[in-house]
């Protein structure tokens, strides 16, 4: 473990010197050893939580049963592999993270953990995730799994994000690629169910990402990353959300006419939904001015209801799957 880190600007060939500012201007040392948990962090523990609960669903939904030690040992591959794709997002993005208020006091720019560790930490858990997945379960299982940290990595974090403000609709699929992972560490295969349960979580990120970036005004701004927000304006990522929020509403209602899915998510894709298109469209026929009056409190309430949406949708499938393996509804 590094005693110090020495945190200096970043190469030009990540980001021109034009794209920062005095926040990142003075090298930043914090002298101390790296604790245990500043090395989970590295990992995304909050996203490595929708990760493992998404990929549960699709391991359980799935017609074929598993022994309960190893789903235990998928699930647990799974959720390192997406550690390892948050540590691989947080080294090569330490520079803008030392800018944005949001991300200053991640380990790599708050002198926890150096740059080549994190590098480290990411390359092995990747390597160990993605061989250990194949050897519980399947090589298919295992390719989604690799492909998946591969998008979110590189295709996303080293590409997307800085190039396109379609960066988070795009990248929006690394994280959307969990439940298939499950389903096919469970079938060996791909299916209607597991592509369906991967399109509702790429067409739930952009209005959720979105609604967080109105409300986080200037990060983006000063960090030049061409998030929707700068390159478009907040008028047009206002409008963005209520679209994409009415196209998310078909997908989730498409999973209905699946095996996998009943009464009980039938009910909540109906309650869940209409709540989420009636946030989004208060969040389209608001000014600016206005979000500022009352603090952008309904983009906020949206980007909170956003991640209840995903759980609860995904919680009525799993009660879904519980059911079925029990006998089903009986009618």
């Amino acid at each position: 473990m590094a005693r110090a880190l020495h945190y200096l600007a970043p190469p030009e060939s990540k980001m021109s010197d034009t794209s920062y500012t005095s926040q990142s201007s003075a090298p930043l040392t914090v002298e101390g050893e790296a604790q245990f948990g500043d090395y989970i962090a590295l990992l995304k523990p909050r996203v490595m939580s929708l990760v493992v609960f998404t990929a549960l669903v699709g391991l359980l939904v799935a017609p074929v049963a598993v022994h309960p030690f190893v789903g235990f040992c998928a699930v647990l591959f799974i959720a390192i592999g997406g550690g390892a794709s948050g540590a691989l997002n947080m080294w090569w993005d330490a520079d803008i993270d030392a800018i944005m208020r949001r991300t200053q006091k991640r380990p790599i720019p708050a002198g926890k953990v150096t740059g080549e560790e994190a590098l480290a930490v990411g390359c092995a858990l990747a390597a160990m995730s993605v061989i250990m997945l194949w050897l519980a379960t399947n090589w298919v299982a295992a390719a989604l799994l690799a492909f998946t940290i591969f998008f979110y990595a590189v295709v996303y974090t080293m590409w997307l994000k800085r190039a396109t403000p379609q960066n988070i609709v795009i990248g929006g699929a690394a994280g959307a690629f969990p439940p298939m992972i499950g389903w096919a560490a469970a079938t060996g295969s791909i299916s209607i169910e597991s592509v369906l349960m991967f399109l509702l979580v790429f067409m739930w990120t952009p209005p959720h990402f979105w609604a967080l970036a109105l409300f986080m005004k200037s990060d983006y701004h000063e960090a030049k990353v061409p998030m929707l927000t700068v390159t478009h304006g907040r008028k047009s990522t206002r409008t963005h959300i209520f679209v994409y929020t009415l196209l998310l509403a078909p997908v989730a209602f498409a999973l209905c006419f699946t095996s996998i899915a009943g009464p009980i998510y039938l009910a909540a894709a109906v309650v869940l939904n209409a709540i989420f298109v009636k946030g989004a469209w208060g969040i389209w026929n608001r000014t600016e001015e206005q979000a500022e009056a009352d603090n952008y409190a309904t983009e906020r309430k949206v980007f909170k209801f956003s991640l209840l949406y995903l759980s609860l949708l995904f919680g009525a499938l799993l009660i879904e799957g519980i059911v079925m393996r029990f006998g089903g509804w009986g009618f």
